[in-house]
């Protein structure tokens, strides 16, 4: 087990022992914890196809904070829907934020006299809360623990935005690039963006209901004061905003996507109309040479001299070919406008 205990300024390594010490003195602290195991081992539990955790962190959470087994079981168990639920007189809280490989998943489980967070691997965003949790202006105003759960969760949301950020760039790099020159790899990107969002989306969702319903009053968090509030429907908007930047680039990503098959088409299109003309003029090349190639002397028993050569056998192909192209671009088939 690898983790960090924070009380008051102080940090220290988390120790079982330091641990212990902390919650006997009831004062607040902030436990944060890596769940990372080699091979993904964890204790069995009531989701066997999750990854599992450090089985330390699940005998620390039930013996040294005496948690309810549902609450270690979840802690234990990675691949959880975004939710809130409460266990006897802690609440249990699972959010996302997002990362330049992927998502990244933080348990938040808060009580009134302490915060725990469970995570796997490295989490750049409980980094940054440490360095803004002694400054922000509501310390000291609202209680720690709401604070805390506040800026974690407003960190991991915040983590969103630059990564929908670079979405927009890039759509429209592609959107430009496929005008130019359609390609299959322009096509396996598009598809890896689109199941990018479609992962941000199945985790956003759920989390901007769920902070909903904390907003609204309709559940609330241990030490919660109305204090609290503006600060949560300010989560709760940021959730929202996310929501709808899904929902416009998983827009313009079909888009492109239609582009790019339309494209493709179009230029199929030109191709075959480029074969059709070509064919097209040598049908009747085909059928001139094919008729005066016939083994019969008396049609051509009369045209012997280099002019009836030329004049009919030369001239009238290229008198074909020449009315063919007439015919063609008065059509517009050769891109001129058509009659």
């Amino acid at each position: 087990m690898e983790g960090t205990l924070v009380q008051g300024d102080t940090a220290v390594v988390a120790t079982d022992a330091a641990v212990a010490h902390a919650l006997s003195t009831g004062e607040y602290f902030w436990l944060d914890l890596d769940a990372e195991a080699a091979g993904g081992v964890g204790r069995p539990g009531l989701h066997p196809h999750l990854s599992g955790g450090d089985p330390a962190i699940a005998d620390l959470l039930d013996h040294t904070f005496d948690l309810h087994p549902l609450a270690v079981d979840i802690a234990d168990r990675f691949g959880q829907r975004p939710k809130l639920e409460d266990y006897d007189d802690v609440t249990y809280i699972v959010a996302y934020g997002a990362l330049p490989s992927g998502t990244v998943e933080v348990h938040v489980i808060v009580s009134s006299t302490y915060v725990i967070t469970v995570h796997q691997g490295p989490a750049p965003v409980l980094d940054q809360v440490r360095a803004r949790i002694g400054h922000h202006p509501a310390s000291g105003v609202v209680p720690p623990q709401i604070l805390l759960v506040y800026l974690i969760v407003d960190a991991l949301t915040n983590s969103f935005f630059p990564l929908l950020s670079s979405f927009d760039d890039k759509v429209d790099e592609l959107e430009d690039a496929i005008l130019k020159r359609p390609t299959e790899e322009q096509l396996g990107t598009l598809f890896d963006m689109k199941r990018q969002l479609l992962t941000i989306r199945k985790v956003v969702t759920p989390q901007r209901d769920m902070f909903a319903s904390l907003s609204g009053g309709v559940t609330t968090l241990p030490g919660m004061t109305s204090g609290a509030g503006p600060y949560f429907r300010d989560l709760y908007d940021h959730l929202i905003r996310i929501s709808d930047l899904v929902d416009n680039y998983r827009d313009l990503l079909s888009g492109a996507m239609d582009t790019h098959l339309s494209t493709v088409s179009n230029r199929l299109n030109v191709v075959m109309k480029q074969l059709t003309v070509i064919a097209t003029v040598f049908l009747p090349l085909s059928f001139l040479t094919g008729f005066f190639g016939q083994n019969f002397a008396w049609m051509v028993r009369g045209l012997q001299s280099p002019g009836a050569f030329f004049g009919l056998a030369i001239g009238l192909e290229a008198l074909v070919v020449v009315v063919l192209m007439v015919f063609f671009k008065r059509r517009g088939w050769l891109g001129g406008p058509s009659a």
